[in-house]
């Protein structure tokens, strides 16, 4: 287990720096900040003054071993708009969109599963039926209109929620967050379930495939054989195994909707990270990009050693496979 877990540490430190070169040469090779950030009645030489200040005038190779100095002690540099520290400012954004994605994969979770239980369960049924024809609106409908039928019908013609912001909030654990207070719940409803939608159905399908692939194995006709209650079928084995190619796609799900919430946070002006991505993409803040997608890249890596440690329990061969 020790040996396992130190080969998937330096692979995933291994992933991390590589992808650190890949990010800073891409975004050095896009556009000059300063045609934004230094206006047209500078001389020469302030504009020479400013490029220095900024650290661009060093060569490329420099800037990124400084980078990587910096790095190491959580430091990726200085915002060119904010004038702060690019990592903080990510931090500060990231609880609301931590909640935003994990409430969206809750719903996924809660709503994708038994539907998709069910489904594999009763295939002929005509609610089965039901629920295949729409998962493949859910994959069809583009977000962006979603969310904004969303608003149209919830809050513009039924006033039961609110378009836009987070609402109040309340402390915990030193964090601001919506879902502790009444008002906050319902300003992250629609966001939640606009980024849910695409989920619940991937799960859905997902779950029903799984359910219709474990049930005619010899294991669950034993287990039948055996006298166990269909609930304890369902739930000790068809449900396990079920679970472990769905847990794969659920943690990478989970990952994506961190890091690709743009497009909701920016149409229900949720004060997440991804609205400061965007907005820093335009502005060509490149410690702010950088920051971010190197905090994307941690993310992703994490989140795939827990769904390794996940694998080691829920499945008996990985356990058998890294024995030595």
């Amino acid at each position: 287990m020790i040996g396992w877990l130190v080969r998937r540490l330096s692979q995933s430190l291994l992933v991390v720096l590589l992808m650190t070169l890949v990010v800073f040469i891409g975004l050095n090779a896009i556009g000059n900040p300063m045609d934004i950030l230094v206006g047209e009645d500078l001389n020469q030489s302030e504009r020479l003054a400013a490029i220095a200040h900024l650290g661009l005038d060093k060569p490329l190779w420099q800037q990124y071993l400084l980078f990587l100095q910096g790095a190491v002690y959580g430091n990726l540099g200085q915002s060119f708009v904010y004038h702060e520290d690019a990592m903080r400012l990510i931090v500060q954004r990231l609880p609301a969109t931590f909640e935003l994605a994990f409430s969206a994969m809750l719903l996924a979770v809660v709503l994708g599963v038994p539907l998709g239980m069910f489904a594999g369960t009763y295939p002929d049924h005509p609610l089965s039926r039901l629920l295949m024809a729409t998962s493949i609106i859910g994959f069809s409908l583009p977000a962006f209109w979603v969310a904004l039928m969303m608003i149209m019908l919830f809050s513009i013609k039924l006033g039961w929620l609110p378009a836009s912001g987070r609402g109040a909030t309340r402390e915990l654990f030193g964090v601001q967050w919506s879902f502790l207070t009444l008002d906050g719940l319902q300003h992250l409803i629609l966001p939640a379930l606009n980024l849910a939608l695409f989920k619940i159905s991937l799960v859905l399908r997902l779950t029903r495939a799984g359910v219709r692939e474990v049930l005619p194995q010899e294991y669950v006709k034993f287990a039948r054989a055996k006298g166990l209650s269909p609930i304890r079928v369902m739930c000790m084995h068809v449900m396990r195994n079920t679970m472990i190619p769905l847990v794969t796609v659920l943690a990478m799900e989970l990952g994506s909707t961190i890091a690709y919430a743009v497009v909701t946070e920016s149409i229900f002006a949720w004060p997440g990270a991804g609205k400061l991505i965007l907005d820093s993409i335009n502005m060509l803040d490149r410690p702010v990009v950088v920051a971010y997608l190197m905090v994307v890249v941690v993310i992703f890596v994490v989140i795939n050693l827990i769904v390794d440690g996940l694998y080691y329990f829920l499945d008996p061969r990985v356990r058998v496979e890294v024995k030595p």
